[in-house]
Order: structure tokens, then sequence, then C-alpha cells
């Protein structure tokens, strides 16, 4: 069992990602090529879960769980003694610091100059109206919601018209313009409630590797044209390969590198964090990512010039 785990994993992943370049390939014409590589997610998981589901029936692949109880819960507030509800103003302060920084960093990222979003924003709307959300749903015992990375990135780039070129044998996308509709967002939404009616068939038809495989494609697809996993690429190219960036033409090699390892280090100690077993280590998240701003604000400066911190932290390629 564990080996069809990981192949139908990988395979979900593999084909997932295949499927979604295919508009990058000659073959078709564009408008399969768009259709297909829109629809490349459900695509890869409904094929192999039909596999895993159907092919291997005397293999018993583990599913989520589903909650046999009702949805909504009142919590028993009535019940909680003092050092509870003091300790939880504790735990309730570190996470409305993280959705304070999950969602300020999502609309930013949101919000690039090479998106060319024409509409106004509303960052302090957004972030009372999440607040306010997140206290009904502590109420009701309900998860928490916010801007999540990567699927505004995401849906912004599904809703944005491309056009591609060449340059010094490098493939360049840039988006030409963004249809600007709630109507997306509002018929998600819809989506994901109505789903709650198709628990425990047929959602539990899809084993958990295929879900695995499936965040793994989300974390796939999002690092496309990302400036930190491009630097990250740097080290392994040799320098006469280097895309002509705005910051390869602009900074020096070492403070490149430089910058890059800093960051990779920081990312390596916020994913140990972040994916401790123990839940009182997770508790530090927070805080580390409150740390990173003095980080970068006092000690990076006196490294690596600032003008080179601001070309390299640059939101537009």
């Amino acid at each position: 069992m564990p080996i069809l785990c990981l192949l139908l994993m990988l395979g979900t992943l593999w084909l997932g990602y295949t499927l979604y370049l295919i508009k990058r390939s000659p073959y078709l014409n564009d408008k399969i090529r768009e259709v297909v590589s829109d629809c490349a997610l459900p695509i890869s998981v409904v094929i192999c879960s039909f596999i895993g589901s159907y092919l291997f029936l005397d293999i018993k692949l583990p599913v989520f769980s589903v909650h046999d109880g009702p949805i909504f819960n009142y919590p028993p507030f009535d019940k909680l003694s003092g050092m509870s509800a003091l300790s939880a103003v504790g735990l309730g302060f570190l996470l409305a610091l993280l959705i304070f920084i999950d969602q300020n960093i999502v609309i930013s990222l949101t919000h690039v100059p090479e998106h060319k979003l024409l509409k106004g924003t509303a960052f302090h709307w957004d972030l009372m109206l999440t607040g306010f959300i997140n206290i009904l749903m502590s109420c009701l015992g309900l998860p928490w919601m916010h801007a999540a990375f990567p699927h505004s990135s995401l849906h912004a780039r599904q809703l944005a018209k491309v056009e591609q070129h060449v340059e010094n044998g490098h493939l360049y996308t840039t988006i030409v313009s963004v249809k600007e509709t709630r109507l997306t967002a509002l018929a998600a939404n819809i989506l994901i409630g109505l789903s709650a009616f198709m628990l425990p068939i047929p959602l539990q038809w899809i084993p958990k590797p295929v879900l695995y495989g499936l965040f793994l494609y989300i974390a796939a697809t999002s690092l496309d044209g990302n400036q930190m996993v491009d630097r990250m690429c740097l080290l392994l190219k040799e320098q006469t390969s280097y895309p002509p960036t705005h910051y390869i033409r602009r900074v020096p090699q070492r403070k490149v590198h430089f910058f890059t390892g800093v960051q990779m280090i920081q990312l390596i100690i916020l994913c140990a964090f972040g994916m401790y077993p123990l839940p009182y280590m997770k508790m530090v998240f927070p805080l580390l990512m409150i740390l990173l701003v003095p980080i970068r604000t006092s000690l990076l400066p006196k490294m690596i010039d600032a003008k080179y911190l601001d070309i390299m932290d640059a939101q537009h390629m």
C-alpha cells in the first residue's frame, strides 16, 4: 500500500503539472490547450482517483475522515475557567497576528504591478471583514478564513489574458489585462458550500494520496514566476545562462546569492517550526513571522546595501 500511495501522489502531481504546461506546447490549437491547462487539476484528480479506487479494489487506501455529528457546534463558553479564557486570549492574539500577516502578504502579492489590475484596492476593508467573519466562525466552531496563497494569486492569473515572447533565448509570459470580476469568486465559494452535501459520497472516493498530490500540484504551480525560486535556480546555473532580469543587471552576483541564502535559511526555520509535530512548537510560528520584519528592516541593510535590497525586493520583474 505505501508504494501505491506514493505512486498516486506523484502521479497526480505529474499528470496535473504536465497538463498545466500543455499551454506552452505546440500540440492542438490555442483554445484546446487553454481549456486543458485550466482543467489540469480536476482531470488529474479524477483519473488518479479512478485508478486508486477501482483498479486496486483489493487495497484499502486511506480516505479523509468525515465528521458524523452536527456541522454547527456552539462551543461551551460557560464551562471555561478563568485561566482557560486568559490562555485563549494569548493564543487568539498569536492567531490574529498570523491572519494579519497572511492577509497582507497575499493581498500584496495579488496586487502586484505585473497583474495590471485596474480596480482600486480595499486592504483595510478586507481585513476588517475578515476579522468579523472569523469572530462568527469561532462562535460556530468553524474553521477560520483569510486570503490564502497561492489560491488568490492563481485566481488572478486564471482571469488574465497573457502574451508570450522570447528574449535572449528565455521565454517570458506577460499579462496584458485581467478580467476583474467577483462572479468567479462567488461561484467558487458557492460550489465549496455545496460540496458539503457530497459527503461522504462521492468525495470519499478520492483517496488521501490523491489529495496530497493535489496540494503538491498547487505548490508547484505557485512557484512559476516566483522570484526567490528563480534566484535559487541561479545557484545551479552558469553565469552565461542567467536570464536578463532587472536584479541580475543591477545587483552584483555575490549580493544576489547572499540574499538568496539568507532567505533560504529563514524558509528552513519557518518550515521546521510550522511542520513540527508538537503543537506547542507551532504556536511560535506567528512570532517567527513577526521577527522577520526587524531582520529585513534593521539587520539585512547592514549586510547588503539598501539600494540592492530595494531592487531585489521589487514587486515587478
